[in-house]
């Protein structure tokens, strides 16, 4: 199988997978004052320490948890209800669904004012339309690369204009931490969310990293492990996988993302010559180079999944899928994109096991993929 997927969840790599058994053959609870207990909680400690290293952070901004999803949850809800719970969130119309269905959650359930910024056709948030939300706001959120067709917000701008009109500004960096210059400390942000399986770590790890005093209401309670905001038993073998991940992930990513990024040029260039009245983003400075997003005319997202997977090609809509039905995309609407179109999506997304090879045979399926599912589809 050539994967392509990887924005989705990214192999485990090796390092990662040694780390895990290594800290996993550890007995003990983290929380025990016992010898064994004391050893386990070394081991959080001591990956905490390194994932704070690797993205700009002190060690006491990391907290440890489940992964994106949570961290996004506890960041919103937590900041709105350690805010006393009213007035408005500002967030963008373009957020992962997990941050999306929070905010709106709040807006349904809790009476916030939901203010959600429009994006231009490239998906990249206005600073000045976002600013102007801002006033009055208990909270802001904008995600830092966006999950579905790469767009990179303006995040630095967007922490500022929310730090001086006074309000905690969330980022979801999931997407990010692979090949941007990710730095908690110099983001300007309050908290920030990331996952371990979208690096080459476990699935089931990831951090919220909120900055100290951040007035971060827990949404779990029975124990308070992480700095009282989040219960429940650390997963020591999970966070020493993920630190050694990170680490291998900032170490190269330089060079990872030059890698990646000629090859996603190579596909992007590839599918528009055999797709000519396909729409292409990704491969370009202004996006992230791990993302090649498609839009192909009459070719619904589901044909088009189903018959790459046939030939031996793993690649997804980008969109929500729930119950393995393919949603329509809410980013692609809010780019200007129609009903149809947002059904005709195709994201390609590389990582670190990606050869020219996958490229190559991505490629070659291609044209007889959007062939079959535009007859599928009676419109082609």
């Amino acid at each position: 199988m050539h994967y392509l997927d990887h924005a989705a969840t990214s192999p485990l790599r090796p390092t990662a997978r040694e780390a895990w058994l290594k800290a996993a053959d550890a007995v003990g609870n983290p929380s025990a004052l016992h010898g064994e207990g004391r050893r386990r909680r070394a081991i959080v400690e001591e990956a905490r320490e390194r994932i704070a290293a690797a993205l700009g952070a002190h060690p006491g901004e990391v907290i440890l948890l489940s992964g994106g999803t949570e961290a996004d949850n506890l960041a919103i809800k937590g900041l709105w209800w350690g805010r006393g719970g009213a007035g408005r969130v500002v967030s963008t119309a373009v957020e992962h669904h997990a941050v999306l269905d929070p905010v709106r959650w709040l807006g349904d359930m809790d009476d916030a004012v939901v203010a959600e910024v429009g994006v231009s056709r490239d998906g990249v948030v206005d600073v000045d339309a976002f600013a102007a939300a801002l006033p009055g706001a208990s909270l802001a959120t904008a995600m830092w690369v966006n999950n579905e067709v790469g767009a990179i917000q303006p995040v630095a701008a967007l922490a500022a204009a929310a730090a001086e009109a006074g309000v905690p500004m969330h980022c979801d960096a999931v997407q990010a931490v692979a090949y941007e210059d990710v730095s908690f400390a110099e983001s300007g942000l309050t908290t920030m969310a990331v996952s371990a399986h979208k690096l080459g770590g476990p699935v089931g790890v990831g951090a919220l990293l909120a900055r100290r005093g951040a007035p971060v209401a827990p949404l779990l309670h029975g124990g308070g492990q992480e700095r009282k905001v989040r219960s429940g038993t650390v997963d020591a073998a999970g966070a020493a996988a993920f630190a050694a991940a990170l680490e291998e992930v900032v170490a190269h990513r330089e060079s990872e993302r030059e890698r990646v990024s000629a090859l996603a040029s190579r596909l992007a260039d590839g599918i528009r010559d055999a797709v000519p009245d396909a729409v292409v983003r990704g491969a370009s400075s202004e996006g992230a180079p791990h993302i090649v997003h498609v839009v192909v005319p009459g070719a619904s997202s589901e044909a088009m999944l189903m018959l790459m997977d046939a030939a031996g090609v793993a690649v997804s809509s980008g969109s929500a899928c729930t119950a393995g039905v393919v949603e329509r995309s809410h980013v692609l609407q809010a780019m200007g994109h129609d009903a149809e179109e947002s059904r005709s999506a195709v994201r390609f997304s590389l990582g670190w096991t990606t050869a020219g090879a996958d490229v190559d045979a991505a490629l070659a399926a291609l044209p007889e993929a959007v062939s079959r599912a535009r007859a599928a589809g009676g419109m082609r």
